[in-house]
């Protein structure tokens, strides 16, 4: 079934959305923002290890991504990254990345021959400069340390060579028996907006604690993070920031409750996984051991959240690069102080095919319908009743339908669209509205059991790169 707990990760700060514009292929959602896209989602895998994999299948391990940047149109959009080297010393090991952006670099030795009169060895050495622009190459270096059974520390240090600050995180993740505590810190964290933009805050550091689903389906999850600095925005000019990324300090509490049922379900049978043959029998598993029988589903989630601001706040701010640290104060102060609300998502699932077959083995289709905010819509159907002329412009005011649409191509492969409608009612709208719209074209690895490699891309973003995913379903 789609994904139904993203609804409430979306309000703490470590949900991690796909993005090739870090070299760790990380980036963190605005807290409070409408859900994105199942297939927005981040690899559970690290980067280095995606990395280490995917070299095999790619001509001289190298990983090409699509990655604009607004602000050096001449490096262009075409990037391509590589694993430079690893070591694994007994459970610990480190990564380091390379990137190269090459249009620049053939505009520029291009534009080197064209303007020479003769081919001289000084035309080959003004050329040859040109491999030194700092701006074309990004490095990354990553490492991962057990410090217990139960424990690990993941540090990560990448520079890009056209911006000026380099980005450091440390992540320590330590698991109990029912719980995940984690605690992250970042010198600047990269979030990303609903609407495609991208924000870095100086300083974001938080720890949360989060419950595993019980068999009753409650889970609940509390934190606190700390913001600091003034949020730049990274793409656009005289953006709107997201009052969430400015700084202090928040706490917050969420609460779920999830449950499933199969409105039928063909069971996988011995028949299924060993066929008979001349020569004797033969193990066929399915592609993915989560896609291994049809069926048909309805599944819901409801919860609440809540959240308390040192200093208060709501709406928006503008923050451009000539505002001062007051403003954003003020517009921190405008925060509100504390809020409380429900969501809830209802969502339906039907699968045709077995996932076996080189052809026409898989049909999938989830349609999810999320409502992001109690509050927030009941204040909407208010005003239309009491027909107030100014609607609101708050985008968790409207229900949203996610559609997931999966089909086999051949094989292993298969195609995969994720849209998000949003649904609103305001006069001067009529009928659904796309928001998001992501393809993806998939490789199942059927030695993983149900990992795969993903090559996406977003229309909206105008981004791509290619992915090892795990257990997504």
């Amino acid at each position: 079934m789609a994904n139904l707990r993203t609804a409430m990760d979306a309000a703490f700060w470590d949900l991690n959305v796909s993005t090739p514009q870090a070299l760790d292929g990380v980036s963190k959602a605005v807290p409070g923002d409408p859900v994105p896209l199942d297939a927005a989602r981040a690899s559970r895998a690290i980067r280095v290890q995606q990395l280490s994999v995917l070299r095999n299948g790619f001509p001289l391990g190298i990983i090409p991504s699509i990655s604009p940047t607004p602000n050096h149109k001449e490096l262009g959009s075409f990037a391509l990254q590589s694993l430079l080297g690893n070591v694994d010393i007994g459970g610990w090991w480190i990564g380091l990345i390379g990137q190269f952006r090459p249009k620049k670099l053939i505009s520029s030795i291009k534009a080197e021959v064209c303007a020479a009169e003769e081919w001289e060895l000084p035309l080959l050495k003004d050329a040859a400069k040109h491999f030194l622009d700092k701006s074309l190459y990004a490095i990354g270096l990553c490492s991962l340390i057990p410090l217990t059974s139960s424990s690990s520390l993941l540090l990560s240090s990448e520079k890009h060579g056209e911006r000026k600050r380099r980005q450091t995180k440390a992540t320590l993740l330590h698991k109990l028996p029912d719980h995940d505590i984690t605690l992250e810190a970042a010198w600047p964290q990269l979030f990303i907006g609903h609407k495609g933009k991208y924000w870095e805050v100086p300083e974001s550091i938080s720890v949360d604690c989060s419950s595993l689903i019980s068999e009753s389906g409650l889970r609940y999850r509390f934190g606190i993070h700390k913001n600091s600095g003034l949020p730049h925005s990274i793409d656009s000019v005289n953006a709107e920031t997201p009052l969430a990324l400015l700084p202090g300090v928040c706490a917050k509490v969420a609460f779920s409750y999830q449950k499933s049922k199969d409105l039928w379900r063909q069971k996988e049978t011995k028949e299924d996984v060993i066929i008979e043959t001349e020569k004797g029998q033969l193990w066929r598993p399915s592609y993915d051991i989560r896609l291994r029988e049809p069926h048909a589903a309805i599944s819901g989630i409801i919860g609440g959240t809540c959240m308390a601001w040192a200093s208060a706040g709501s709406g928006s701010l503008f923050v451009n690069p000539t505002q001062d640290v007051e403003r954003s104060s003020l517009g921190a102060q405008n925060r509100v102080r504390f809020r409380a609300d429900l969501f809830g998502s209802v969502c339906y699932t039907f699968q045709h095919g077995k996932f076996r077959n080189l052809f026409g083995d898989l049909t999938r289709i989830d349609a999810r319908l999320d409502i992001l905010s109690a509050s927030d819509i009941a204040q909407k159907v208010y005003n239309l009743l009491s027909a107030q002329s100014n609607r609101s412009s708050n985008e968790l005011s409207s229900p949203k339908i996610n559609l997931v649409y999966q089909q086999q191509v051949a094989g292993p492969v298969f195609f995969r669209v994720d849209s998000k409608f949003s649904l609103d009612s305001s006069p001067g709208i009529h009928g659904p509205q796309l928001e998001d719209l992501i393809y993806s074209l998939n490789y199942s690895l059927r030695i993983l059991g149900s990992g795969k490699v993903v090559a996406w891309y977003s229309p909206r973003r105008k981004e791509g790169m290619v992915e090892l995913r795990l257990f997504e379903f």
